[in-house]
């Protein structure tokens, strides 16, 4: 296995640089992993392909407006961060732009122009990647300061903020959105509700390696950065009470996957046990689905970690096959983009 077994061309042109209206407009990929057939449908199709009974698994984690950009005290040069994750009392590791000037002791400031209040910050620890931990004087200046920060490969400012977030976003934390469950509106989900399919919450913060492809030629030599996530022991009983009655789990995104996936490593195979701490799950072919019977999940970049995720859950030559055709259908990829849904 190769990380460049991982690569596909994408025509730059299919990159999604908006969303689509209504979220539940967006197209959808059904794959089926028994037949290997592959059918074209629209989100708001989705309840058709679920059955009563069956458990849909979402994060509930919200994007925090984790881009701050400022200056620095010394030299007035221009400085930006991406807050990844506390570590600390007002201290947070940050992804730092320019970062090899930012050595321990140089001082930040954020705002401070006109009516705006300033946000003073210290760099107190270097670590590898352009990470620097840094320390601020209050926390509760993010959200008057912060940006919500969009990948990259996004151009295009979004109109509203909140078309970054899921409808049932509700915990604070991600730099970056849990985009299977953008695609969702209320009234799909009371429809879900309606067909006596249940829905259950879990939290997984998403940081840095959303924003790294895999450099190492061999995938796993990469080291996963971990990510904060919880699943409380009332989803815990209530997936391990789905699974003894038969009951399909259906994940909605990889970090869904990845949360439930961890919590079920530390039973031993003996179910889902609750968690709260550092998830670092790295999910390559080959691993063994202990939970998840269904994915719900976006197009992802070549070479990522999780285009290997769902290459593990659905095989990768269906997954290739896949792509491929999404490709050929147009389909738009990545945050704003379309969905697949994998039986």
């Amino acid at each position: 296995m190769r990380t460049s077994d991982f690569d596909y061309d994408l025509p730059p042109q299919l990159i999604a640089q908006t969303p689509i209206e209504p979220r539940d407009h967006s197209r959808l990929m059904v794959l089926d992993r028994a037949s290997g057939a592959i059918e074209h449908r629209h989100f708001y199709d989705i309840p058709g392909y679920l059955r009563p009974g069956d458990v849909l698994v979402l994060n509930d984690s919200r994007v925090i407006p984790a881009r701050l950009r400022g200056r620095r005290s010394d030299t007035g040069g221009g400085v930006e961060l991406l807050l990844l994750h506390p570590i600390g009392e007002r201290q947070w590791e940050c992804l730092a732009r320019p970062a090899r000037p930012l050595v321990p002791g140089v001082g930040l400031v954020f705002g401070g122009n006109g009516d705006s209040p300033a946000l003073h910050a210290e760099i107190v620890g270097v670590r590898e990647q352009g990470i620097r931990r840094v320390c601020f004087s209050n926390e509760a200046l993010f959200e008057k300061l912060g940006y919500v920060p969009l990948p990259p490969y996004i151009h295009t400012p979004v109109a509203d903020a909140e078309r970054y977030q899921t409808v049932y976003a509700r915990s604070r934390g991600s730099a970056a959105a849990p985009t299977a469950g953008l695609h969702f509106t209320p009234e799909l989900l009371e429809e879900v509700q309606a067909r006596g399919i249940s829905t259950l919450f879990t939290t997984l913060h998403i940081g840095l390696d959303t924003f790294h492809p895999v450099h190492e030629e061999d995938p796993r030599c990469h080291h996963i950065h971990r990510e904060f996530g919880c699943l409380t022991p009332e989803v815990a009983d209530a997936i391990n009470r789905a699974r003894a009655e038969r009951r399909r789990i259906i994940a909605v995104g990889t970090t869904s996957v990845r949360v439930v996936e961890q919590a079920a490593a530390a039973g031993n195979g003996a179910g889902v046990y609750p968690f709260h701490g550092w998830a670092g799950l790295f999910i390559l072919p080959g691993f063994q689905f202990k939970a998840i019977d269904c994915l719900i999940t976006n197009f992802h970049l070549p070479r990522s970690t999780l285009f290997m995720l769902v290459s593990a859950f659905a095989g990768k030559e269906l997954i290739d096959r896949a792509y491929r055709e999404a490709i050929r259908e147009r389909y738009r990829f990545y945050s704003f983009g379309d969905c697949m849904l994998i039986l």
